[in-house]
């Protein structure tokens, strides 16, 4: 024994996949939170504690490179739901949103509340209570508290425009006007000293259906969106000083205006690239052109022609929103759906007195039948799959998951069409008594779709709630584009959209998809998820080589190549929202993760320290 080495963690007979290299069976040392020894090192280390990697695949902790946690990291910093699925690294403030200034309450707006509720979809009293608790106001004292919490994850930062915007300007200012010559200079000096203080970027946002969510402000989007060209040029123009990262979304109804703006990542154009992550490429079954033409501006960006430094997102899972009743993300796109939106979840009364409206209900089924009948540029459209909706409005794409009407729940609603109007001429066999219940009175008006949808919202409000993939539907084109070098696996949104989204097990199906190609693709996806974007992000990780960060992870490749992301999606009560959520919880997929040199879960269970002390840290972009 006196010639042996003192571990903290021996793992054994593991095949290592890192940084892109082909794997190799070793065995990994870890002491004092990193990685002391890799090899043959049996019978050479003494070790407090020794996991058997014998048929697991031992890798570096996965990215999660779009996250929304500001919040969560408050009541719940060990981001449980991410972890579980081997995230040792999460991004937040994506989509210009974040904490970097406190509340910023000014006794008449709540920012956190206005700004998250509709965008994220979380519920207003989740938001108030994190609010609440805020005591910074700098982004500079917003390091030091999260620095201070037990972290389970590391954790990169990114400066939030938004925030930026109203703590240069106020909130009422910010969604109003253009910035002033000083607020604009005040706006790139702040953001110059966050750089400084180990800030990776800044994150904007031009998703045009970000809305707020207080009165009087319901019409309005978020303050990064009234943000002009020039505005942007000049807060991006820090960055490529100092070599820093833009987080970005396009804005979707504008081509040109997408190409002028991510243009602003050209070398060529402005002396040096600028390095922008941009969201996101998927494959919408409404309109097949747009992955296409994702993956073309990537090219173009990247080109010799631009020389820019442009990574676009790409979700490696379908994309599937669970909606409860009209309350959606995908219903802020269509003016008739946002309307009723802009109610507060709680609201039923005004909803229904909305849908209850002759005008409302006119305009909702003239919307909801574009494109479906006569011969037209709208049908056109819709035959070609080039339609401007990601609600694709396909009754046979929509499943009900929850409804009084118990008989309907696992149907989609095209089924539920059919046995109404096969019902309202007398063909009424098979059908249950609760099913008649409602043909026989609130439904029996209806003569077509728009009139079930409509009615449907009426009768059950938000105790309906259904579900809808509205791009990725084709594994195979899915693999496509999370394989393409031009691109970058991504876009998760975790920590959003509490009930309307289950995207934590996005980086083990990217490594299911992967390795239906054999080792060679499991090792680049390997890299792709924890080297490639630790180097766009600029922090130090993503590695578990001698000396680096013990941030690494098992899997059983048998399980992953089990794995159902769909069939694992669960709704699980969660007590520091005081309110349910969406989860995703694979079993035996990662059988360890180790943060920080701690064992952080196990055979699907966390340690006990897990969120009572720190495992991840505070990961700076590196100088």
């Amino acid at each position: 024994m006196s010639d042996t080495l003192q571990a903290d963690m021996l793992i054994t007979g593991a095949k290592i996949f890192n940084n892109g290299e082909v794997p190799v069976i070793e065995d990994l040392a870890v002491a004092n939170g990193v990685v002391i020894a890799r090899g043959d090192l049996q019978g050479k280390f003494h070790a407090t504690s020794t996991i058997d990697g014998a048929g697991r695949w031992l890798m570096p902790g996965l990215f999660d490179i779009h996250t929304h946690y500001d919040l969560e990291l408050e009541v719940a910093p060990d981001l449980p739901e991410s972890t579980r699925h081997g995230t040792t690294t999460v991004v937040i403030a994506n989509c210009s949103l974040g904490l970097a200034f406190g509340n910023q309450r000014d006794g008449d707006n709540d920012p956190i509340v206005s700004c998250y509720a509709r965008v994220e979809n979380i519920p207003k009293h989740v938001l108030s209570s994190c609010a609440d608790k805020v005591n910074w106001s700098t982004p500079t004292e917003y390091l030091q508290h999260l620095e201070s919490l037990d972290l389970g994850p590391n954790v990169v930062p990114l400066l939030p425009h938004s925030m930026l915007r109203i703590d240069a300007m106020g909130f009422k200012d910010s969604i109003s006007r253009d910035p002033s010559d000083a607020e604009l200079k005040a706006m790139q000096n702040t953001l110059a000293q966050a750089i400084d203080d180990g800030y990776v970027g800044f994150s904007t946002d031009a998703l045009p259906f970000h809305y707020l969510a207080e009165q009087p402000h319901v019409e309005k989007t978020i303050p990064t969106q009234f943000a002009k060209y020039g505005e942007l040029k000049a807060l991006t123009q820090v960055l490529r000083d100092k070599d820093a990262l833009w987080q970005a979304t396009p804005p979707k109804d504008s081509i040109l205006g997408t190409l002028k703006t991510f243009l602003l990542t050209s070398g060529r154009l402005h002396g040096k690239a600028l390095k922008t992550t941009v969201v996101a490429a998927m494959d919408f079954a409404h309109n097949k052109r747009l992955s296409k033409s994702a993956v073309t501006l990537a090219k173009l960006m990247n080109s010799s022609l631009i020389k820019g430094k442009f990574y676009m997102q790409a979700l490696g899972a379908p994309f599937k929103v669970w909606s409860d009743g009209a309350i959606t993300p995908l219903a802020e796109e269509i003016p008739e759906l946002r309307l009723l939106n802009e109610t507060d979840i709680e609201d039923r009364e005004g909803r229904l007195k909305i849908l209850n409206s002759p005008e409302f209900a006119k305009a909702f089924k003239k919307m909801w039948m574009t494109g479906k009948t006569g011969f037209n540029m709208a049908r056109l459209r819709r035959l070609l799959k080039a339609e401007d909706f990601a609600l694709d409005r396909d009754l046979r794409s929509m499943f009900i998951e929850r409804c009084p009407v118990k008989s309907w729940e696992s149907s989609d609603f095209q089924a539920v069409l059919e046995k109404l109007l096969a019902h309202k001429v007398g063909q009424s066999e098979g059908l249950q008594d609760d099913e008649l219940a409602a043909f026989n009175s609130d439904f029996a008006w209806v003569e077509d779709e728009a009139d079930l949808i409509l009615q449907m919202l009426r009768s059950f409000d938000i105790d309906l709630t259904w579900n809808t993939t509205t791009a990725n539907r084709d594994p195979a084109r899915v693999r496509e584009l999370i394989m393409d070098p031009i691109l970058l696996p991504g876009f998760n949104d975790s920590g959003a959209h509490l009930t309307n989204m289950a995207f934590y097990d996005v980086n083990l199906r990217s490594l299911k998809l992967a390795a239906q190609g054999g080792d060679a693709d499991v090792s680049y996806m390997v890299k792709r998820l924890t080297k490639d974007p630790a180097d766009i992000f600029g922090v130090k990780a993503g590695t578990i080589y001698v000396g680096d960060a013990a941030d690494l992870i098992l899997i059983d490749p048998d399980n992953l190549m089990a794995h159902d992301g769909e069939a694992c999606v669960q709704r699980r009560y969660r007590e520091e929202f005081n309110h349910e959520q969406l989860v995703n919880r694979p079993e035996g997929v990662v059988s360890t993760v180790v943060i920080g040199g701690k064992l952080a879960w196990q055979n699907d269970e966390p340690t006990e320290a897990l969120g009572k002390q720190p495992f991840g840290r505070l990961l700076k972009r590196a100088s």
